[in-house]
């Protein structure tokens, strides 16, 4: 990246293209405009800014996900501080319910869990401690997500809780699906039925799209939504200097060595005439009776009182936006031949979830896209001094 082009002296439009205004690429174009005066054109194919985070009221005027909860939670004070520049918080520890035997018990498992489900009387974390290995079948070479949970907790546990869940949401068993799917739920010994342990847990108080507003309300970023990549790309060159994709990685390359897979997701949203739906924000349904694997209820989250409620039934899919990257190592080899790509391609740096084949929680990514902006900027001025050589001779 040159002097020139940093500066906003260069003859193109723009200094940078960033390519999908989710949580990287909003991050970096705000920091890219705030810090290095870059101009910056933010594309995406969707017609909002705020990526799978994006939300907005419904007919009822009721604050709800578009595409689904999004909790948000941290223990990066970093991440923290960032975004508290463009919102203010309001406290909201996320509680999850399964139903279970027509129940709805505490997920992640803990001891409340165990004693409501088989009608015990455990009363400390070793009594439930205790309980728990005696149910658990050890598993010498841990290499599955069911794997990890009969080792864990046992196989009657791992099949009213894990099995029908991940099969809905995968499309496979766990037995077929790599460790790190189910080893990122822990199993608790006390009566926590808080969903996330993390030191920083809140919602951003007017929601993620205003969040995401007051951080792209920046004169130098020029924003056009509805705009695909793919319909400007032959004349990219011509308007930036440098692209940041947040995109399907396997896209970027046209699919060179064939699709990476994913699994979708399919929202029903639906208002009613009701206060409350249930008691907590997000259900679960863990049975394969159960077409859908959640229920989530927005009030929960958004604290907003009304007369009416939102919620969302979540259907996973085959086909679709793509969602979750699935976890087994044939696909991990796979995006790594387009890592290999990536690595080679000049003048474009790759971030976020879809362009790096990864599953990342918000305040991750977010993590990522101001560790890309730290490498650019370190980039940038190594450059200077060596430029600003050359243009004194």
């Amino acid at each position: 990246m040159s002097e020139q082009s940093s500066t906003g002296r260069g003859r193109k439009p723009y200094d940078y293209l960033v390519v999908g205004a989710g949580f990287a690429g909003s991050v970096i174009s705000e920091r890219l405009a705030s810090q290095h005066g870059a101009r910056v054109l933010l594309i995406d194919r969707r017609p909002h800014v705020g990526g799978n985070a994006y939300d907005e009221k419904d007919e009822a005027g009721i604050l709800y996900h578009k595409y689904g909860p999004h909790i948000f939670h941290t223990n990066s004070d970093m991440v923290v501080d960032y975004l508290s520049q463009f919102t203010d918080w309001r406290p909201y520890e996320h509680r999850v319910r399964a139903c279970v035997r027509d129940q709805l018990v505490p997920i992640p498992i803990n001891r409340t869990t165990l004693n409501k489900l088989f009608g015990l009387d455990l009363e400390t974390d070793e009594d439930a401690a205790e309980y728990l290995a005696s149910r658990a079948e050890p598993v010498d070479d841990i290499q599955t997500s069911e794997d990890v949970v009969i080792n864990a907790v046992g196989r009657e546990l791992y099949e009213l809780f894990f099995q029908g869940y991940t099969r809905k949401q995968w499309g496979l068993d766990p037995s077929e699906l790599d460790k790190q799917v189910t080893s990122r739920i822990p199993t608790r010994t006390n009566t926590d039925d808080r969903y996330f342990g993390d030191k920083f847990q809140a919602m951003p108080l007017n929601g993620y799209t205003a969040m995401f507003g007051k951080m792209l309300d920046h004169p130098l970023i020029e924003k056009r939504l509805g705009a695909d990549f793919r319909d400007i790309r032959e004349k990219a060159d011509e308007l930036a200097d440098h692209i940041v994709y947040t995109g399907p990685i396997d896209e970027y390359f046209d699919y060179r060595f064939g699709k990476l897979p994913y699994r979708s997701l399919k929202f029903d949203h639906r208002t009613l005439d009701e206060e409350q739906f249930q008691e907590v924000a997000v259900v679960n349904y863990p049975s394969t009776d159960v077409p859908y694997t959640r229920i989530s209820e927005y009030k929960h989250l958004t604290g907003q009182k009304h007369p009416r409620t939102s919620i969302t039934y979540e259907y996973p899919a085959a086909e679709g936006d793509p969602y979750y990257p699935i976890p087994r190592p044939e696909n991990q080899q796979l995006f790594k031949r387009y890592e290999a790509l990536a690595d080679e391609t000049d003048g474009v740096t790759f971030v976020g979830r879809l362009a790096t084949y990864r599953y990342y929680n918000m305040d991750q990514i977010v993590g990522q896209a101001l560790a890309t902006f730290r490498r650019l900027d370190e980039k940038r001025q190594a450059e200077e001094p060596r430029e600003t050589a050359v243009a004194a001779e």
